[in-house]
């Protein structure tokens, strides 16, 4: 079996239905996803069953990158983490960029190459407090060099479900927002330019920012975690 038949034998037998079932998801904006041809889904980033229901409103496959590792163990076990990474439509970094961020981005030019979805979290981590954070400029040189559309994606209520650090949370339901995709053609030929970049990330999240109605702080995620666990042991013993 194929990756994309593996794809859609869990998504539309396996394990789709089950999340339909107990926790009734909510979509709204499909038809701003285009139905062929790539596509940037940037999306806010509030836990890890996020990459579950994200894609699950769309009939075709997202695509995010996973580490390498995941996909190159040996033995019985490799295989099977290998097969389901790979059919759950992940992609391994492409390590031979000079960095894990390069080599994320290699290997989303090559997915939206193929005329791919490709799914991307801009804030670069999850949020530890529900807020949503500045996004890294990779997503915007993401879209000059590939040319590619991005919809913006707001999640909402997966930190409920999944709270940080959290296996599981509490049964809600579920919302998930697409916008309308925003074309950046007009700065064809600026990736190289920092002022560009920060723009068009800054563009980017504003959208998602809509969509979600989550309180916007202008730092990165993981700065504004280190300052408030600075904060919280700094505060006197009870």
């Amino acid at each position: 079996m194929n990756e994309k038949a593996f794809y859609a034998v869990l998504k539309h037998v396996v394990i789709g239905p089950w999340l339909k079932l107990v926790f009734r998801p909510k979509y709204q904006g499909v038809e701003n996803v285009p139905t062929k041809g790539p596509a940037i889904l940037a999306s806010n980033h509030l836990s890890y069953a996020d990459w579950l229901f994200m894609p699950l409103g769309l009939p075709r496959m997202v695509r995010f990158v996973a580490k390498d590792e995941y996909f190159i163990q040996p033995g019985i076990k490799g295989w099977f983490k290998k097969t389901f990474f790979a059919g759950t439509g992940n992609v391994p970094i492409d390590r031979s960029g000079a960095s894990a961020a390069e080599g994320a981005l290699i290997a989303a030019q090559r997915v939206l190459g193929d005329g791919e979805l490709f799914g991307i979290y801009p804030e670069g981590t999850r949020s530890h407090d529900g807020k949503l954070y500045r996004g890294r400029t990779g997503v915007a040189r993401l879209a000059l060099e590939s040319k590619a559309p991005v919809v913006p994606v707001a999640v909402i209520g997966t930190d409920i479900i999944a709270p940080p650090g959290k296996t599981f949370g509490k049964l809600v339901r579920p919302i998930v927002r697409y916008g309308k995709p925003l074309d950046f053609s007009r700065y064809e030929g600026m990736e190289n330019d920092r002022y560009i970049l920060r723009a068009i990330a800054d563009e980017i999240m504003y959208e998602i920012l809509r969509l979600s109605g989550q309180e916007y702080v202008d730092l990165y995620a993981t700065d504004a975690k280190k300052r408030d666990q600075a904060a919280e042991k700094s505060k006197p013993a009870a």
